[in-house]
């Protein structure tokens, strides 16, 4: 059995700009976004959303449903990173943060 490893588990990433002028270009937009939760991809930000896959072969059969469902317009960007480079992302709430046992904490600053 292979070890788990954290260059071996990935994330997938995509980012999209779609537009939402029309009633129809939202509907198809919020198409997109339902998609992408019912393949077991989490919104991060409003236009970003994530999976964490088991492996690269993984990743690849998600990224493949992804491009079968794209909008007819906008942009979308896909990325995958390991589970390494996506545990080294700073994450920071307002204007500061701190670091706690490697991880970032965030600062209320109300």
């Amino acid at each position: 059995m292979e070890r788990l490893s954290e260059y071996r588990i990935m994330w997938v990433m995509i980012l999209f700009d779609l537009p939402t002028e029309t009633k129809k270009e939202r509907k198809i937009a919020a198409a997109f976004r339902k998609q992408l939760l019912k393949d077991g991809f989490t919104m991060f930000q409003f236009s970003i959303y994530l999976r964490h896959c088991p492996s690269k072969e993984n990743a690849d059969i998600h990224v493949k449903r992804v491009k079968l469902e794209l909008p007819p317009l906008g942009h979308v960007g896909i990325l995958c990173i390991t589970d390494k480079q996506f545990g080294d992302m700073e994450l920071f709430y307002g204007k500061k943060a701190t670091e706690k046992k490697g991880q970032v904490q965030q600062l209320e600053l109300f």
